[in-house]
């Protein structure tokens, strides 16, 4: 078995990186350590780089389509790593989770329809409803014993003859709730009784702690499966963003048609050749990978834990049940969220600020702990320094 180093430092600068290059336009600072979008500083596995390097020897990058063992990597993986079985003519192709959520929105409500986010969540969500000339109802989640809940109430009492979606994020980000099936099932059928489809955004479901597992909301149940559209990635688990290849499992028959019509008028349905292979080399040999990365990221969240706790044990960190994004609140501190931003970069350190996934995240920041363990030390070092005081 080949041990992975997760400690090694690798520099990023000069590859026109959006996490590295783009911290003087996005803080101002060129130099601020970045833990704030959301990809890892780790190495894409080697398995994806060979298979890379040995379609790139062909020399020649024409169209090309996705084989059928493309889509069997897929059905293979679903199966085995959360135990679910679809069909290979569920799947659909997008260059991005967000592309694909958006073009699910265009495909499947009309301008003036009423879309429901469930801040705070991953902020593309709101431009996603907002660009696409829906009306966004927020039905925010509520914040319980440091973990976030569904608020089920406030949903019933949100929803309106004109509202056809509902947007979902499963695993949650920032939050990190692996939401369970009893959950998951709760907000479903309130779905289902007012003909509300879900769109859930599932890319960080192989990203998953000990002691929690990912639901895919499509295997609760056959009623459930033909009344979402679920969008997923390798993107997030192997660290190929760049790659733009990820894929919708779409059930429904009328869905699928519908979403492949505005899909294919741009003809963004041909895809990228290496995001291909990526994906069919990752969902083929990416276990062992997998299971060390999930085993590294869990030691720097104990690190990171124990760390606030040490030195600013008025600060918050919510515990998370999946993904490498973790959030943290400030509030405490008696900082705005202006002032506390701030004081993060001038202290050396970028993270993204809570009110960009809605207002619910004033006086927290998210912080991307996918990096080498010593990036992430010296970072809490330099919070630590900032905030102390």
């Amino acid at each position: 078995m080949k041990t992975y180093n997760f400690d090694e430092l690798i520099d990023r600068t000069g590859t026109n990186t959006v996490k590295y290059d783009g911290r003087k336009i996005f803080f101002g600072n060129a130099d601020v350590m970045p833990l704030w979008v959301a990809d890892m500083d780790f190495r894409t596995p080697d398995f994806i780089l060979d298979a890379i390097r040995k379609r790139a020897e062909h020399e020649i990058f024409g169209y090309t389509f996705r084989a059928e063992s493309y889509s069997q990597s897929i059905v293979n993986w679903l199966k085995r790593r959360h135990n679910w079985e679809i069909k290979p003519e569920w799947i659909s192709f997008s260059p991005g989770v967000v592309a694909g959520l958006t073009m699910a929105i265009e495909a499947l409500s009309k301008p003036g329809d009423g879309v429901i986010v469930q801040p705070p969540v991953y902020f593309p969500f709101f431009d996603s409803v907002k660009g696409t000339g829906r009306q966004m109802i927020e039905n925010p989640l509520r914040l319980e014993n440091g973990r976030y809940y569904f608020d089920l109430e406030d949903l019933k009492s949100k929803i309106t003859p004109t509202t056809r979606l509902l947007l979902l994020s499963n695993p949650h980000n920032p939050g990190g709730m692996a939401w369970n099936e009893a959950e998951l099932t709760a907000l479903a059928q309130i779905c289902l009784e007012n003909k509300i489809l879900i769109i859930s955004d599932e890319i960080h479901s192989d990203l998953i702690f000990d002691g929690f597992r990912h639901t895919p909301l499509a295997n609760i149940s056959e009623e459930i499966a033909q009344n979402c559209v679920i969008c997923m990635a390798p993107s997030k688990t192997f660290n190929t963003a760049g790659l733009t290849t990820s894929f919708l499992v779409i059930p429904n028959k009328r869905h699928f048609v519908a979403y492949e019509r505005v899909m294919r008028l741009p003809h963004l349905h041909m895809g990228n050749i290496f995001g291909t292979v990526a994906l069919e080399a990752a969902y083929t040999y990416g276990d062992e990978w997998l299971a060390q990365l999930l085993q590294y990221l869990q030691g720097n969240y104990a690190f990171l834990e124990q760390f606030f706790k040490d030195n600013l044990p008025e600060v918050k960190v919510m515990k998370p049940e999946a993904t490498y994004l973790i959030w943290i609140d400030f509030s405490a501190l008696g900082l705005t969220d202006e002032e506390l931003n701030q004081k993060l970069i001038d202290g050396g350190v970028g993270l993204n600020r809570g009110v960009q996934f809605g207002k619910q995240g004033s006086g927290f920041m998210r912080l991307n702990m996918g990096c080498p363990r010593s990036v992430l030390q010296e970072a809490l070092r330099l919070i630590a320094k900032s905030l102390g005081s």
